[in-house]
């Protein structure tokens, strides 16, 4: 069963969360395909020191922020096959709490230095409130993130060139219902992200599991 995890990042139950949902179903789609969603909207994630600790004290977690959510979300991001990440678009940009997220991932630097997760993939979707107003950007920022942990970042061909991306209206989840064009951009980078990590599966398994 090939996983993939979705996480949310925006601070409202709202459009983000539709989208990215609508993504996860079209992954479901492909046989053999699991999902789980997560959202950061609640949680409380401390701002990442660059202190190091985690890689001198070799933790695949943040000792310095023991108490805080990321220390189950850890667990979740290694152990998922594929991702799907999902912001608002805020100042042409990803939003606060999925950055917090992305660099809090630092004490998984033992998994990126062993080549743990060069097999693994990942798609972007953002929900902007205008149509054209940063949503490239917000997208280039999340897949270079992939870029940074070895993780290879999926598009949606000529139909979604650097991700999903929904035009709310600034009118929160109603306004991502209405565009169907946005929407079926999610769709396809659902679809693609779960096909991709579905061939990965199959041929790793078939060189046995390498």
């Amino acid at each position: 069963m090939v996983k993939i995890l979705g996480i949310s990042g925006s601070p409202r139950k709202s459009g983000t969360e539709f989208a990215l949902k609508e993504a996860l179903k079209a992954a479901e789609e492909v046989a053999g395909v699991s999902t789980t969603f997560v959202t950061l909207r609640g949680k409380r994630i401390e701002f990442c020191l660059h202190c190091d600790r985690c890689i001198r004290e070799e933790k695949l977690y943040c000792p310095a922020h023991e108490d805080d959510a990321m220390k189950e979300l850890y667990l979740l991001f290694a152990e998922a096959d594929a991702y799907i990440l999902a912001s608002p678009v805020y100042q042409m940009n990803m939003s606060g709490q999925m950055l917090t997220f992305l660099n809090r991932l630092r004490p998984l630097w033992p998994l990126i230095k062993d080549g743990l997760l060069k097999t693994r993939v990942g798609g972007a979707i953002v929900v902007g409130g205008t149509r054209h107003g940063g949503c490239e950007p917000a997208l280039l920022a999340i897949n270079n993130f992939y870029n940074c942990f070895g993780i290879i970042a999926v598009t949606g061909g000529h139909e979604a060139y650097c991700g999903g991306t929904v035009w709310s209206q600034d009118r929160l989840a109603e306004g991502v219902k209405e565009d169907e064009v946005g929407l079926k951009t999610v769709r396809v980078m659902g679809r693609r992200v779960a096909e991709v990590a579905s061939l990965i599966a199959t041929g790793k398994q078939a060189r046995g599991g390498n």
